[in-house]
């Protein structure tokens, strides 16, 4: 589908209602932009609660305070070890 929408002088666009219905977007809900090229993908934000379980988290970094996994990769990376 590709359908064209006009920039207004603000910067806004107006998502066309195929493209809302296409998505399931509904008023309030927020959307990305992911740059690809010369492109630019329109997507539908998941609920933050819905991609629980979607990644794999390594045993060593389980259960663990957030600052302390932070404090461990930037030094990992700084050292250049991953």
């Amino acid at each position: 589908m590709e359908i064209a929408a006009r920039m207004s002088t603000k910067g806004q666009l107006t998502v066309p209602k195929p493209v809302r219905d296409a998505l399931g977007l509904n008023e309030g809900d927020d959307v990305i932009f992911r740059v690809e090229g010369d492109r630019a993908v329109l997507a539908r934000t998941p609920e933050f609660l819905s991609l629980a379980g979607s990644i794999t988290v390594p045993a060593a970094k389980r259960n663990v305070a957030w600052d302390d996994v932070i404090g461990t990769t930037r030094r990992e990376r700084a050292s250049g070890r991953r």
